[in-house]
């Protein structure tokens, strides 16, 4: 949603140092080409653009999130990073052709993780899922980074204990998909607590449109209510701003640009402290919790 559409103002005090822990920058196209394979073409996000949306929502601290469009080429968010070193980390995408040296040159630029897109690229073959994760999972293990998944609770089932072996951390994105009306009973979803809770995985407390159509997207308290209860200090939030994704009923076409959704940020952080309830908890979610993922103690250089 754009800054003139959205007029609320935060509800609570903004603890120094929050984060958002899941943003895309998408550039120019003729500087920065999508990928052929690409399920969808978006519109420009630029960083100037991104970080009027920090400064209107008082974050401090930010992580850029490769996006599928543009498939194993981090050009644009290395660029991203290496404007905000102080602020910013990011999580890429890879392939088996990367280098060594390219993997330390991203470490050096804020990179700490490595994203596979499970979800957007529709592997639900589990055989194919572990042996994806397991080689991203020792490419990146020496440099200390994570897994991060883009993916559902049903495969997040079938590759649980896939998961549990991995030598890296595992972080999942939006909730894990789980469908907010189906409530923390939903099959998979106490395996999700469980690796929440013996600390293999982390979980993103993100972009809520996506598992909710209820007004106020009041179904979604009880599922985080759930995952604080199995491990507060493993729960992050992001707000997936600039908010791309598909639209019900709608097929994607890559041909066309494809209109970001309209999500008011400051609304979705003002639920976030209204569900969580503990300003303690709240400082963990957006501060300590993204400080000790992403290494934010340590400047990128």
């Amino acid at each position: 949603m754009s800054n003139e559409m959205q007029q609320e103002t935060l509800s609570f005090a903004m603890p120094p140092e929050a984060c958002d822990c899941h943003t895309h920058v998408f550039g120019n196209s003729a500087q920065y080409p999508f990928s052929p394979e690409r399920t969808y073409t978006p519109g420009d996000a630029p960083l100037a653009a991104l970080l009027l949306h920090l400064k209107r929502c008082h974050l401090e601290r930010v992580v850029l999130v490769q996006p599928s469009p543009y498939g194993s080429d981090n050009t644009c968010l290395l660029d991203a990073l290496q404007t905000i070193p102080a602020i910013g980390r990011g999580v890429a995408v890879i392939d088996r052709t990367i280098a060594d040296d390219t993997l330390s040159r991203m470490h050096d630029a804020g990179v700490r993780g490595v994203r596979v897109n499970l979800q957007t690229h529709g592997i639900d073959d589990p055989a194919v899922a572990a042996r994806e994760l397991t080689w991203t999972a020792n490419r990146v293990a020496d440099l200390g980074w994570h897994v991060q998944m883009f993916t559902n609770l049903h495969v997040l089932t079938q590759l649980h204990k896939t998961l549990l072996a991995l030598p890296t951390n595992v972080v999942i994105d939006h909730f894990a998909h789980a469908r907010a009306c189906d409530g923390t009973q939903q099959e998979g979803f106490d395996i999700l607590l469980d690796m929440l809770a013996c600390g293999k995985a982390w979980i993103k407390a993100s972009a809520v449109q996506r598992i909710s159509s209820a007004g106020g997207f009041a179904d979604v308290q009880p599922i985080l209510k759930a995952l604080i209860e199995a491990n507060d200090t493993h729960v992050i939030w992001g707000s997936d701003w600039p908010h791309p994704g598909a639209r019900p009923g709608i097929p994607r076409n890559k041909d066309e640009i494809e209109p970001f959704n309209d999500v008011d940020d400051i609304q979705a952080l003002n639920r976030l402290a209204e569900w969580v309830g503990s300003n303690e908890i709240l400082k963990k979610i957006l501060v300590d919790n993204p400080g000790r993922l992403y290494d934010f103690d340590r400047t990128a250089t």
